[in-house]
């Protein structure tokens, strides 16, 4: 499981949902080179691993909230995004932000109903 890089829980299961912090593209407690997508290959990677150890997927995501440190990497961002979900379409906010944790340039949290 992915280590955090604060003192937070990573995945936590609260009636009938179970919500995912923020993941960013770190492997082995370190962010992935090479910028937005490997990084969001990676966070996706973290992500569907800590839905797993819940039992669930990508398809029991309800909600997400992407974070971006530059919004013209919104386009890009959603490529991948859609490649990951496939046909589910959780509702979704995305937000532009001054710096995220680690240096990374996405962040993307989830909330998945049990």
């Amino acid at each position: 499981m992915p280590k955090p890089v604060g003192p937070y829980s990573p995945v936590v299961r609260v009636k009938d949902w179970v919500i995912v912090s923020g993941q960013v593209g770190l492997q082995d407690g370190v962010l992935v080179a090479g910028g937005l997508v490997p990084q969001l290959r990676q966070l996706f990677a973290n992500l569907k691993h800590l839905l797993a150890s819940e039992d669930l997927s990508l398809s029991d995501v309800a909600k997400t909230t992407v974070f971006l440190t530059d919004i013209t990497d919104y386009e890009e961002m959603n490529k991948i995004y859609i490649e990951e979900f496939g046909d589910h379409r959780p509702a979704r906010s995305a937000v532009a932000v001054n710096a995220l944790p680690v240096g990374a340039v996405v962040e993307i949290e989830a909330w998945a109903k049990i």
